[in-house]
């Protein structure tokens, strides 16, 4: 091994939404910042996904196995560059609702408190709003939580017709409201990310340091185990140790987990942090399934999303639980968890035959419905045999199955008055499949109490002092909406911390 002879004040494991976020929060400190990355930059033909097929197998996948519970390998759509999997994500960022920070009653159990609350949250919301460049509106939804102000870029403009499809659902008594979207000008990349926002301005500060293909191995901590004096990473077939003040994980919730548990020693012989049994535990990642409304008339196949409806979002009549989110994908061309699900495109084949899966994308009209998955301790990232598991069982099915029905008659009641669809149509779904890791959390989940959790209200480590973790892994629950937006706003809520710590 070789040892740099550099020694920093601080290490940052990742580069997507935590770690490059937490990078742009701190370069401007002075202090000694190295950033491990396990990826490159992503090719700008690869960001611009109008431009790719977005439908070909792997294109978008890590170039790893892991396991599933049934010892199946798989290989997971996991993101290895600068910004992680904030490149190919959707760009909704939406906030928590102040109630997903309470313990809350659902149909197939509870969703634990927070120990920490939406209003400890609100201003760094803000700060990432403006940071991310997020265009949006407040208004329209029942759920929107307070904002202390608005959004900082107006919205888009909507594809036509999605803003008559938006029309429709607002004359069945419900809610459509504007998807906020962090957006840039760039007409290749037109989504903003960690790389954009984060990275790229932390690398204009002379003290912050990038390493590329740069994969963490291991932590090791010094002889009483309270610290982290190094990170062991491999670069170009040769192990490095990094030597830091302060080791801080983005690696997402399931690589940050698997770090862990690869970094036991005598003195943390189930995983470094790990005294609670935790590491690795309460997995989450969302029910999603993919509906489609099938359109006589055609679309690009590459317009934003632009529309989300949260009115089911806590239940409703005689379903009191929460059911969840919906939003529209966006051009089927460009949404890549959609093309994870192309067995339901054997349904759309049957009423436009002849049609290959490009002209059926732009015969379609996508929609997510997104419901929250439980924390579950045997849903877990576990390490074995130098393999990595991902075992995970989805639950809270029924209230997801629930909001799947009402979305769909919703549909059936919208097109009985838009021009292009036709009534009666079946709408084809799709479940997105374990390898699709979109909205990984609660791996690591932050807790007053060091028994139950991994990590403080600081997104520290109860055990080890001078390591934190600042991706999903701290989420002591999941959401109806995504998390990037919450992974974000925790980032620059923890960097505020480590910059007190670091003076």
């Amino acid at each position: 091994m070789i040892i740099d002879d550099q020694s920093y004040d601080l290490i940052i494991v990742g580069t997507g939404a935590g770690g490059g976020t937490l990078a742009y929060k701190l370069a401007a400190t002075g202090r000694k910042i190295l950033i491990l990355e396990r990826g490159d930059f992503m090719p700008l033909e690869e960001q611009n996904r109008s431009h790719v097929d977005v439908f070909k197998r792997e294109r978008y996948h890590a170039p790893e196995e892991w396991y599933d519970s049934a010892g199946e390998p798989f290989s997971p759509q996991m993101n290895y560059a600068i910004g992680g999997n904030t490149k190919i994500y959707g760009a909704a960022l939406l906030r928590f609702r102040e109630k997903d920070f309470e313990r809350v009653k659902h149909q197939a159990g509870v969703s634990p408190e927070w120990c920490l609350k939406y209003s400890d949250f609100e201003p760094y919301y803000t700060e990432a709003e403006t940071l991310y460049k997020v265009h949006g509106q407040i208004g329209n939804d029942p759920t929107e939580p307070v904002h202390c102000a608005d959004y900082p870029f107006p919205l888009i403009a909507q594809e036509p017709q999605m803003v008559a499809i938006g029309e429709a659902i607002a004359q069945q008594g419900l809610h459509p409201a504007p998807i906020p979207l962090g957006l840039t000008r760039q007409s290749d990349d037109p989504t903003n990310d960690a790389e954009v926002s984060g990275i790229l301005p932390a690398l204009k500060h002379p003290n912050v340091t990038l390493k590329t293909g740069a994969k963490a191995i291991c932590l090791h901590t010094n002889p009483s185990g309270r610290a982290v004096k190094g990170v062991e990473a491999e670069i170009a077939g040769q192990s490095y140790l990094f030597l830091a003040d302060i080791v801080v994980l983005a690696c997402g919730a399931v690589n940050s987990a698997a770090l862990l548990l690869r970094s036991r020693n005598d003195l943390h012989p189930q995983g470094l942090a790990n005294r609670s049994d935790q590491v690795g535990r309460n997995l989450m990642k969302s029910l999603i399934t993919a509906v489609v409304q099938l359109s006589k008339k055609p679309n690009s196949g590459t317009f934003q999303k632009s529309i989300y409806v949260n009115d089911f979002y806590w239940g409703e009549g005689d379903f009191p639980y929460p059911m969840g989110h919906i939003h529209n994908t966006g051009g089927l061309l460009t949404d890549i968890i959609f093309a994870e699900a192309p067995p339901m495109f054997s349904g759309l084949a049957k009423f436009m035959p002849g049609f290959g899966l490009k002209q059926l994308a732009t015969h379609s009209i996508g929609w997510w419905a997104q419901t929250e998955d439980l924390p579950e301790p045997i849903n877990r990232v576990r390490v074995d045999n130098n393999k990595l598991w991902v075992d995970y069982t989805p639950n809270n099915l029924e209230a997801h199955d629930r909001l799947l029905y009402r979305w769909t008659d919703v549909l059936k009641s919208v097109e009985k008055h838009l021009d292009g669809f036709q009534p009666g149509v079946l709408h084809p779904r799709g479940e997105v499949p374990l390898q699709v890791m979109a909205n990984q959390c609660g791996t690591c989940r932050f807790g007053d109490d060091p028994d139950t959790s991994v990590l403080d209200r600081n997104c520290r480590a109860h055990d080890v002092d001078n390591l934190y973790v600042v991706d999903g892994s701290f989420f002591p629950s999941n959401a109806g909406v995504s998390p990037a937006l919450t992974i974000i706003a925790n980032a620059l809520r923890v960097g505020e911390h480590l910059i007190e710590r670091l003076k």
